[in-house]
């Protein structure tokens, strides 16, 4: 199944990424590749995740972020890439092409 990020989501999580690696040398890429693995694994396993009213969540095991998409067809469209405490559900209007 294709993957594809809202490009809001794409801007979060390069911006996270870089967050990171100021932080500590390395780091950010260590977020990197634990996003690209859960997207991955949504791709091939899009309906398992319980639906949450209107979309499917995954949460990352190491980083305090969840990956919250919707599945269209073949498509897995991927709504943001959200810290799990912060501004809860603010990317929502994104699942009504609002943002």
């Amino acid at each position: 199944m294709r993957v594809e990020l809202h490009p809001k989501a794409d801007e979060e999580f390069a911006a996270q990424v870089e967050y990171y690696d100021e932080q500590q040398s390395g780091l950010g890429q260590r977020f990197y590749r634990e996003v690209i693995v859960n997207l991955e694994w949504i791709g091939e396993n899009p309906e398992l995740p319980r639906l949450r009213k209107s979309y499917r969540r995954v949460n990352l095991k190491v980083f305090p972020f969840y990956i919250a998409y919707v599945v269209e067809g073949d498509l897995v469209w991927v709504a943001a890439i959200a810290h799990g405490k912060r501004r809860p559900h603010y990317w929502m209007r994104r699942l009504r092409g609002i943002d």
